[in-house]
């Protein structure tokens, strides 16, 4: 298995693009993370000037943590699990409305090495999008590599697809 590493300087031009594409349409970012543990934040605010378009980031690291910060159903969890569509659908809804954003990313997933299953084998990377305009989208990736590879590779899935979402706007 070959596995491409994602270095910071990437993820920092990334998160600069995302800036300056949430700035050209007057938008804000709140992020909903679990499995990347605020990864995604930690890469926007080494930007400089981002809090000129990052309002806040949510971890939520545990089942408990998803349903007080962001309001993700328990029945969901139960049926779903926490990586699942319907789980990140509603942390990316849960930013939204807890959040002064306009725009929200979700990330779950399973960065290993144990907890993956048949089903869902360690690799796999849950995300959703969500916008004021009521936009949601959604997608999962199986990554290669050990656990930091996976979550490295999740930040940056997460904000390439936020840059092709805002395009589309």
């Amino acid at each position: 298995m070959v596995v491409t590493e994602v270095t910071d300087d990437a993820l920092y031009q990334l998160a600069g693009e995302t800036g300056k594409a949430l700035q050209q349409r007057g938008m804000m970012l709140a992020t909903a993370e679990s499995c990347t543990g605020g990864w995604v934040g930690e890469a926007i605010t080494a930007v400089p000037g981002s809090s000129t378009w990052f309002d806040r980031g949510f971890i939520t690291y545990t089942n408990q943590s998803k349903q007080d910060m962001l309001g993700v159903g328990a029945a969901t969890l139960a049926a779903h699990g926490a990586v699942s569509e319907a789980t990140v659908r509603e942390m990316a809804a849960g930013a939204l409305k807890n959040s002064r954003a306009q725009a929200t990313l979700a990330i779950s997933g399973i960065a290993g090495p144990g907890g993956g299953t048949a089903e869902k084998p360690v690799g796999t990377v849950w995300f959703a999008w969500a916008f004021a305009d009521g936009t949601v989208a959604s997608e999962t990736r199986v990554f290669d590599g050990d656990r930091v590879a996976v979550r490295r590779q999740a930040v940056e899935h997460a904000l390439r697809g936020l840059l092709a979402r805002l395009a589309n706007l």
